[in-house]
């Protein structure tokens, strides 16, 4: 039996474990991405770490997030993350740079190797041929420590590409149809491959926008094969040397299957408030809508703009509604501006922002209050655009282009316009003046870091009980998201390598009380979390466990976890356990309080154990899926203090 694409990376990286779906694996990473929004914690974990020099072949730090300069916080941690990124052997992306996805995807992307980033959408350059993950800020600044990734071993879902892309429909209606078919949660536990014969049809850009979005089918990676057109895109780079073939065999298998006709599919759109909620836009349009979004990593390349400013030339957006253009690297955005493409923005009456994520991750262009905005980034959670009672809708480029014209959601199919042609560019633009590439080993040695007053140390956190009392501080519904969890944004994100000021904000979009009442708690013993199914679906960002666990959390106990914050839960010695029985959530109310007794002895015994609801002659039985490695690390409190012990030894 042959083996797919997915397969052959992972057997060629594989160091500790079995092939097994299910089974705990030990992955060697070959490359690593941080962003300035998750990168701070990384780096700050290297020198608690006593790291020395990077052990990847490619370690990347991008600043792409955190670009408002309202005050001092933001420039003072580029400068930190600058000089750790000197210091430890990296690259550095500056400011204006671009989004780490598809600037990684320009320069140092490579088919055949793995990439682990501190960011969810690090996925995106799976359209490489890579094995592409997203994971919390310790695993990665493990993983630059030349330490395996750890991972359940995911089932491989093949999806057989046919047909190609009619007038007006194109790579982001695609993904938002296998939403629309397997939802937030359909992808857990898998990895996406896609293949056979309309794979030529999507460029290696129309790769990255289905991959990109495959964190929110919450697959563990989408993988592409490596190909004619992923040669093709690395010549364009000037790195055609890089460039090997990986396709998969011709008997390969895979453990569950589905297919995708390029030629049926029609403009989609998924409505508030998930990536999820997805219709075809023919059912919605004529809706009034207040803001057209195009850019983020979801919507990357040259073609997605230039098409929609194509749409644009020559007319004039709807009165009263705002234009939103956010470029998504430096290199593209001088190729728009060669093209003439900017012009036709700007004369339409377009807002051109720095390149970078913005108010993908809602730094910046938030909608007004009760108003609809379309936007062609990856994610419409709650609050997450910036404002809190937000509407955001995800579509397509064109769809946000016609709908800038009209006011309102419109099929791009029925508004008249003639469908604009668009080539790839000959000859891109290959600027990497603002990529500072790692400093030679005695250089990296002399440089000291540069810590600014907002960046403070992580704090020593104490080993798991064996006996606890704890409350139920907080009682959730299912897909709370890490943006409800710890939002993002120009008000939250400056404080990211400040961990007492950053946890304020925690769960203040579900509940503006938990912050006292958790700190109030904290000296007591800690507390509950009690959630849903799909808890910490979204954003990768490891504080959304990291502050509850500052702030007393114990143990989250839910129907099931999303499995990057599952993983970084566990990291920082948080119990992640899940009801044996979906009823006995209806049991557990906010306010009870849970009973734990041997807990180190019962996380050990297989089938579960029991916990007792106090005062309510209850229990509940509750399972984890933690494995011998991890359950020692939550004995000793989670990861650093797992990592100091073994270093010690």
């Amino acid at each position: 039996m042959g083996y797919n694409v997915t397969q052959k990376l992972i057997k060629d990286h594989l160091v500790k474990g079995e092939m097994t779906p299910g089974a705990e694996i030990g992955l060697k990473i070959d490359q690593t991405l941080t962003q300035d929004a998750t990168g701070t914690m990384v780096m700050l974990e290297l020198e608690a770490m006593g790291i020395d020099r990077a052990k990847t072949e490619a370690s990347a730090q991008y600043v792409d997030h955190n670009l408002i300069q309202e005050d001092s916080k933001n420039p003072d941690d580029h400068l930190f993350l600058e000089s750790a990124a000197k210091r430890f052997g990296l690259y550095f992306s500056r400011p204006g740079n671009g989004v780490s996805h598809p600037v990684h995807m320009q320069r140092l992307a490579k088919p055949g190797q793995t990439l682990l980033g501190s960011d969810s959408h690090t996925c995106a350059n799976g359209c490489m041929g890579m094995l592409a993950m997203g994971a919390g800020g310790i695993d990665v600044a493990m993983a630059i420590a030349g330490e395996p990734f750890y991972v359940k071993m995911p089932k491989i879902w093949g999806v057989k590409v046919t047909g190609e892309f009619p007038e007006w429909v194109s790579a982001k209606d695609a993904i938002l149809e296998m939403l629309r078919r397997h939802g937030v949660k359909g992808g857990v536990n898998h990895i996406f491959e896609y293949y056979g014969p309309g794979i030529k049809n999507l460029s290696a850009m129309d790769r990255h926008v289905i991959a990109n979005m495959g964190a929110e089918l919450g697959a563990t990676a989408t993988v592409f094969p490596s190909d004619e057109e992923t040669k093709k895109y690395m010549k364009l780079q000037g790195r055609e040397d890089e460039w090997k073939e990986l396709i998969a065999d011709n008997d390969a298998s895979y453990d569950r299957h589905d297919e995708i006709d390029l030629s049926s599919l029609e403009p989609m759109i998924a409505k508030p408030s998930s990536p999820g909620n997805v219709v075809p836009v023919k059912e919605i349009e004529g809706e009034d809508i207040y803001q057209s979004y195009i850019g983020s990593s979801a919507n990357p390349g040259y073609r997605d703009f230039a098409v929609a400013s194509k749409i644009v030339e020559g007319r004039h957006i709807a009165s009263g509604l705002s234009f939103d253009l956010n470029p998504t690297s430096r290199q593209m955005l001088i190729d728009l501006s060669e093209q003439g493409h900017i012009a036709n923005f700007l004369q339409a009456g377009a807002r051109l922002h720095q390149a970078g994520c913005n108010g993908c991750i809602g730094m910046g262009q938030a909608p007004a209050s009760g108003r609809n905005s379309l936007r062609t980034t990856p994610r419409n959670f709650p609050g997450r655009s910036g404002t809190k009672e937000d509407s955001v809708f995800l579509c397509s480029p064109e769809t946000a282009a016609v709908s800038a014209l009209t006011g309102k959601i419109t099929d791009p199919r029925n508004a008249g316009f003639d469908f604009p042609k668009v080539e790839e560019l000959e000859q891109p633009t290959i600027d990497t003046d603002l990529l500072d590439a790692p400093l030679p080993k005695e250089e990296a040695e002399k440089v000291e870091l540069v810590k600014g007053p907002n960046i403070a140390s992580i704090p020593k956190m104490d080993e798991l009980p064996e006996e606890m009392e704890l409350p139920v501080l907080l009682k959730v519904g299912d897909d709370i998201s890490t943006d409800e969890i710890l939002a993002g944004g120009a008000r939250v994100l400056p404080y990211r390598s400040n961990l007492p000021e950053i946890s304020k904000f925690t769960f203040e979009i579900v509940d503006d009380t938990y912050y006292d009442r958790a700190m109030e708690q904290k000296e007591k013993g800690g507390h509950v979390i009690i959630g849903g199914t799909n808890y910490g679906q979204g954003s990768s960002r490891e504080h959304a466990a990291l502050a509850p666990r500052y702030m007393g959390l114990r143990v989250a106990i839910v129907k099931d976890f999303a499995r990057i914050h599952w993983q970084n839960l566990v990291n920082f010695g948080i119990l992640p356990l899940t009801f044996s029985n979906d009823k006995d959530y209806e049991k557990v109310e906010q306010g009870d309080t849970l009973v734990f007794k041997e807990l180190r002895k019962n996380i050990k015994r297989d089938g579960g154990f029991e916990v007792e609801l106090k005062g309510k002659n209850e229990t509940i039985q509750l399972e984890h899926a933690l494995s011998p490695r991890q359950l020692e690390m939550m004995e000793k409190g989670g990861l650093i203090n797992w990592l100091k012990d073994r270093l010690d030894a």
